[in-house]
């Protein structure tokens, strides 16, 4: 789903433009940001709105070319043209920043993109996102945050903040979600009303739903280069370690508490209890019923629903901790940007940034696709979510985590892409190859410390 690009002239083109910034205005932080005016009235306005959901199959683009027509009859003044980045990724999430950054070279990029807040730092410093305190006013950022019923979640409204500002408006997200299949539960004599909360207890029922049916007993969706770093982060932080150091100056993954992680899960794989497999198959399998467990996103809940649907029953649990130590769930997911330059397109991307997050658009996000509706209020409110959540037990765990969560850390500099990346290679190298979980991790942070800005966490 998040696979790296696959032609070689886009992968040397990425790295050219993230190492040397292209599309990013060097003098833009000094640039003065103006209040926009609001639109006048009848005021015609075109936009563009970039975002990867227009390119993924399933619910993504059908649910998210609703909200565009929604919108649109709202605000029939402002016309939305829907765009997935450039690229031809399997996953047009992985096109993000090169497509944006190439856009920017060209002096037209799109008015409001869709970016994950792995890329927070890059987006700020290099791709220069506009402040939306400075573009409309702290007061007028504060009042969409705050929401006429239903304000955001305290643990999310600033993910998207970068020094005090915000620059983006945290869109969808999910925290890791331990999914599991209640009838190989039953068949393999495990209760399902207590699914595992520690990982040697999904080891334990990884073995059981192994040894009674023959089905794989679990899948990690953490720890391959496609399935980037957020849920990584996750597992290090549960057990008492970190990626990055917090002030963002020091590559720590080889350390102890990650590397003790990292085995844990390498031991999963050499006991013949978790497959290897691609993060699509994996999916895949859960969602044909031959897979016991998945710690996944919530964003395919709907997949696996549609999947379950007469087969088999879909159950949901917290994501599991190390010994008695509580979990420390981090966020997947992605905010909303501006980058117009004309007043007006800022105005109006403004008001679709205010649509596409507010309660009427969480109501079709959280019922058709999974995510975690920000405004979290709505799930006990009569005449919002509270109909679906009753009929919807599975969206409990991930609002349970949302209280606790612990932000994605995004990586420092302008070669962050390749630190995560290469982070990641070796975390699967390991995991999935069986090399040796010490020396590799060693090996690759060594190498990838003299990518860290030196003065600038």
């Amino acid at each position: 789903m998040r696979r790296i690009l696959s032609n070689a002239a886009a992968l040397s083109a990425l790295a050219v433009t993230a190492a040397c910034g292209l599309g990013a205005d060097p003098d833009a932080a000094d640039a003065p940001v103006n209040r926009v005016p609001e639109l006048a009235s009848g005021q015609k306005v075109s936009i563009v709105l970039e975002s990867y959901n227009f390119g993924q199959a399933g619910p993504w683009t059908d649910t998210f070319n609703e909200l565009v027509g929604a919108f649109q009859k709202a605000h029939p003044n402002i016309k939305v043209t829907a765009q997935k980045p450039q690229g031809n990724s399997a996953n047009p999430a992985t096109d993000t920043i090169p497509s944006l950054q190439n856009q920017l070279a060209t002096g037209n990029p799109p008015d409001v993109v869709q970016l994950g807040f792995s890329d927070l730092d890059f987006t700020v410093n290099r791709l220069k996102a506009v402040p939306l305190d400075d573009m409309v006013g702290r007061e007028e950022v504060d009042a969409n945050f705050d929401g006429a019923e239903h304000p955001y979640a305290p643990a999310v409204r600033t993910l998207g903040d970068w020094n005090g500002k915000t620059y983006g408006v945290p869109f969808v997200l999910s925290t890791p979600v331990l999914y599991f299949n209640t009838d190989l539960f039953r068949k393999a004599g495990l209760d399902p009303e207590k699914p595992p909360k520690t990982w040697d207890e999904v080891k334990a029922a990884a073995q059981a739903i192994k040894s009674k049916g023959g089905e794989d007993g679990v899948y990690v969706d953490c720890l391959t280069k496609a399935a980037k770093d957020w849920c990584f982060q996750a597992l290090a932080l549960s057990n008492g370690g970190r990626v990055i150091s917090e002030d963002r100056t020091r590559l720590t993954f080889a350390e102890p508490p990650v590397a003790d992680t990292v085995r844990a899960m390498q031991d999963l794989v050499k006991s013949g209890l978790m497959p290897n497999r691609t993060q699509m198959q994996a999916v895949e399998a859960f969602s044909r019923g031959d897979l016991g467990m998945i710690l996944e996103t919530s964003a395919v809940q709907g997949t696996f629903l549609k999947g379950a649907a007469g087969e088999w029953e879909l159950g949901a649990a917290a994501m599991p901790g190390f010994g008695d130590e509580p979990a420390q769930p981090t966020n997947s997911g992605a905010a909303l940007y501006v980058f117009a330059k004309d007043p007006a397109k800022r105005r109006a991307a403004w008001e679709l940034i205010k649509f596409l997050t507010g309660e009427e658009a969480y109501t079709t996000i959280s019922t058709k696709i999974g995510y975690l509706p920000l405004r979290t209020g709505l799930v006990d409110d009569p005449d919002g979510l509270k109909p679906w959540a009753e009929k919807n037990p599975l969206i409990r765990p991930n609002l349970e985590q949302l209280a606790r969560m612990r932000p994605w850390t995004s990586m420092p500099g302008d070669h962050y892409l390749q630190v995560r990346d290469e982070m990641m290679s070796a975390v699967e190298n390991a995991v999935f190859q069986g090399a040796d979980v010490d020396s590799t991790l060693k090996a690759a942070q060594d190498r990838l410390t003299g990518l860290l800005p030196a003065g600038r966490p």
